[in-house]
This record gives C-alpha cells, structure tokens and sequence, in this order.
C-alpha cells in the first residue's frame, strides 16, 4: 500500500512554516519564510493577511519539494495558526485589514466592556480575563474609530479561518479552540453568545462556521495546486490555534500534562478534562484541541520575540558578525551568555516590550532593565533576558498552580530548546521535569494530528499523538538552581510590582508614549 504523508502549516506571528510528515512522525521536509509586524502607533500591532497567506503557499511549495514526498501523496492538510487575529473582510472575500493579538489599542473599549458586561461576567462566558488582547474590545476599537472600515466589512474572522479559505475551503472555517478568543463565544456550551452578539451588533452570519479540529473542510484549488505542486483535491481539514496545536503536538492530552511553548509569544498550557474558571480570574480557559476537554493557559505576550528583538538591536554587533562566518547569531550570543553566571551579575528583566499578559494583565507594563551598572556586559544583558522570559513563565505557573492546578510533567518546545543550558535553567525554574521534544516545532506537529484525524488515520487526536508524537531529552530540576530561581523570581516580581499600579512608573511612562 502506499504511504500517506500529512502536511503540517504553522502561520505564525514573524513566520510561516511548513512540515511534511511520514507515518513514525519523523519529518520530511520543512520550509520556513519570515516577515514582519506593522507598528503604526505604541500599543498598534498589524499585518498583512495577504502577505501571510502568500507565504504559506511559498512553504508548502518548498516543503513538499524538500521532503521528495509526490504530491498524490500527500493525502491531507490542517492549519495551526497565531490566535486571537482579528481580520475584517470585505464583501468580495479580501483582507481590509488585521489587527494582531499583540495589539493593545482597546483600552478605551475594555473600560466600556467592564461597565456594561463586567469582567466576572466576561470571564465567566468567555474563560478569559477582561483585557485589550481579545477579539471583542479590537472589533469595539474598529466600530467606535474607524465606522467607514467596519461598513465595509462583510465577514469577521481569524487568521486560521482565512488561510484555509485561501487554500480553496468553500467557507470561512474556524476550531474550536481558536473560538476561545473572541470574547462572545461560551467555552463551556461550545456556542456563541447570543446576547453580546445582539448588544455589540454582530450578525452570527458574519462570522465564521466553528467546527472541531480535524474536520473536513474542503479540497486544494486549482490555482493552490499550481502555485504549490499539491495535488488538487487534496484534503484539507481544520486545525487549532498554535498554542492549541502546540499542545497536542508535544502529546499534553492528558491531565497534570502541560507544555511550555516560546515562540513570539509564549504559553503554559495545563490539560483540563472538565470546565473550570480560576478563583482569582486569572488564568485563560480556552477549548482544547482534543474536542470536548478543555486547558488553562497563561499569556505571554513577548518570550523568544523579545529574545529576537535584543538580537536584532543590542545584539546586532554579534548578529552581522556571524552572520559574515555563517554562524547561526544565536549561536554566538549563546556563547555569551554562557561566560555570564546565573543572575546575570545581578541584572533583572522583565521582558514587557509587548505589555505584560497572565496573570498581570497590564497594557501599560513596558520592559526593563533593573541593576544596571558599568561592570555589565552584551552577555549579562543577555542572560537577563533569557531569565526574565522564562521567569515570566514561572509567574504564569506560578498563579495555575494557585488555581489548584497540578503540574507534573513539562514538555518545552519552540526555538528556545536548542539551547541546553536554556532548557535547564526552565527546569529549575519550574521546579519541574522538562522534557523537549524530537520534533520542536510543536504546532506543525499538532497540525499534521488534525490533518491525519481527518483523513481517517487515526481514530481521535490522542490516538495521533500517541502515534506520531516522541520526547527526546529530560531535564530535571537542581535543588541548588530551584532555590537560586526562587529568590531570583522574587526580585523579579518585586520589580514589577515597583513601577505598576496607577502614578506608577509603567503608567507615567505609557502615557508619555500615547502622546508620540
């Protein structure tokens, strides 16, 4: 018989991948192509939907060619992309415009959503924490300052929903889990909420058919086959979110199972099989992947992004030189930060250059360097970066732990894990066992799960992971190195809490910044 192969795409927020997959979960062939964000204003984050989607076909193109796969080969495609976008179409099917999950323009609304639905209240429906990240307080932003735009709007989707419409789905499709963001849709009945729906004047036939992921949608186009090399008619189902793909794609299907994911973004997601809000309304409780179960998940806005962003501006130095000897630039910076000892000489970060997420959620935290003084080198800074991320994440287990949620076991994945010494530092961290994965890139791997359950593959989504899905390496936790993270996660937090709060220095300085 011959072998089925699956095709993994992971629309991220500074990049597109694409991953071939052969039946033991190995990978085949990848490709990958990098963009950027738009940044009209402070606090404005956006992108070109067309642009994205233009991209995904170049990396199906290539992925396919690199993997030696025939395209009738490939018997099946789903999608795992950035959340939480939102993307206004027009009557004629095109992108007028996207406004990304970083974006935090809807101060405004969140005060107006607080008023007339109030945050318990929101959160109860929804399973996230009143703030200016979701879907609901953006489409408010659009209605109430840009009225000529959402006349225009014929349909509201996400990103997910439009890429898969671009590979030739006869509708806008969107998961479950991705369903999660809006903001009007109740995580635990599995449907919208009627009422917003009618309050914010938001026709349900504007918005997208929700189904599980792994449900067929549809077949390639012609005109994808020709700019792809896939066979037209090849399937195409529906996927997740990326965190949710993540998940699954780093096997976490089961309770006390969580996974640490650092790409732009990043996210601690902890498997949930009954509905749960958090008693201090802090963690997100979003749909799982694997229908019918849900996860907490805690936010971070800015996690290897922010390590992105020191490479491309206080590390640039580093970055041309290896770039010149073709070196991977983290690789070098690696190098740097290894002669730093742990605590970077006493410098604390807090990685807030997208705002500060779970548990804080606040729009006006920036980042920070704390400790500063002529002795510190590019590799201390460095260093404090690193830790400053992935104390980030220990505040956002920290408070899923409060909720009297256990964690056991931590599969960690995203470009971060290349680094042994960062995989360590995590389990320390954590205090917890970390495992990395064989195929790092989670979300393409959660993707190719949806892609094989709806191909009839494999019975549900567990089944696929259990099949397809292999750790590789364990990191458990030094008592010495615990006990170093703990008191390095109190200095973090007590950096935070001295420059939040209304008058705070985050606040003063968010201000200054709304007037440039």
């Amino acid at each position: 018989m011959t072998e089925k192969y699956l095709l993994g795409i992971d629309v991220g927020t500074t990049g597109t991948k694409a991953m071939v997959v052969g039946a033991g979960g190995e990978a085949l062939g990848t490709a990958y192509r990098e963009y950027i964000c738009d940044y009209p204003r402070p606090n404005w984050v956006e992108q070109d939907a067309a642009l994205l989607a233009h991209c995904v076909l170049e990396v199906c193109a290539e992925a396919l060619k690199a993997s030696g796969v025939p395209a009738g080969g490939i018997v099946s495609l789903a999608v795992s992309a950035q959340r939480d976008c939102l993307l206004l179409i027009g009557a004629d099917g095109a992108p007028l415009k996207m406004i990304s999950w970083l974006d935090n323009r809807a101060e405004d609304q969140v005060a107006r959503l607080e008023r007339e639905v109030g945050a318990d209240a929101f959160y109860r429906i929804s399973g996230l924490p009143l703030a200016t990240a979701w879907i609901l307080p953006k489409l408010l932003w659009v209605q109430e300052n840009d009225p000529a735009l959402w006349e225009k709007t014929a349909r509201i989707v996400q990103l997910h929903d439009f890429i898969l419409r671009t590979l030739g789905a006869d509708d806008f499709y969107s998961d479950v889990p991705d369903s999660s963001f809006w903001g009007f849709y109740e995580t635990d009945a599995f449907r919208w909420n009627g009422k917003l729906l009618e309050r914010y004047g938001i026709a349900e036939a504007m918005l997208p058919r929700v189904l599980p992921p792994g449900t067929q949608v549809g077949h390639v186009s012609a005109a994808v086959s020709k700019a792809t090399g896939l066979s037209e008619g090849t399937l195409l189902c529906v996927g997740a979110g990326d965190q949710n793909c993540a998940a699954v794609g780093a096997g976490v299907t089961s309770p006390g199972m969580a996974s640490v994911s650092m790409g732009t973004g990043g996210l601690a997601t902890v498997f949930l099989d009954k509905p749960f809000r958090d008693p201090a309304g802090k963690a997100m409780v979003t749909n799982n992947a694997v229908y019918g179960n849900w996860q907490v998940e805690g936010l971070q806005n800015g996690s290897a992004g922010v390590y992105r962003w020191f490479r491309d501006n206080i590390a640039l130095f580093d970055k041309n030189e290896a770039e010149k000897a073709g070196e991977d630039p983290y690789e070098r910076i690696g190098r740097l930060i290894e002669a730093s000892p742990p605590g970077a000489n006493g410098l604390v970060f807090l990685p807030y250059l997208a705002s500060a997420a779970t548990p804080r959620y606040d729009a006006e935290a920036r980042g920070v360097f704390a400790g500063l003084s002529l002795m510190h080198t590019r590799g201390d800074l460095a260093r404090a970066v690193i830790e400053g991320i992935t104390l980030d994440i220990r505040d956002i287990l920290t408070s899923i732990r409060g909720a009297g949620i256990p964690v056991e076991r931590i599969r960690i994945m995203g470009g971060a894990t290349k680094s042994g010494l960062w995989n360590q530092l995590q389990a320390d961290c954590y205090g917890c066992t970390c495992e990395t994965l064989v195929i790092t890139d989670a979300a393409l791997m959660g993707a190719a799960l949806c892609a094989g359950v709806g191909a009839g593959l494999y019975e549900d989504i567990p089944s696929a992971a259990g099949a397809l899905v292999r750790p590789d390496r364990t990191y458990e936790p030094d008592p010495c190195g615990v006990a170093f993270y703990d008191e390095a996660y109190r200095l973090f937090t007590a950096a935070y809490e001295a420059m939040a709060g209304p008058g705070g220095l985050f606040a003063q300085v968010a201000a200054r910044q709304k007037t440039l």
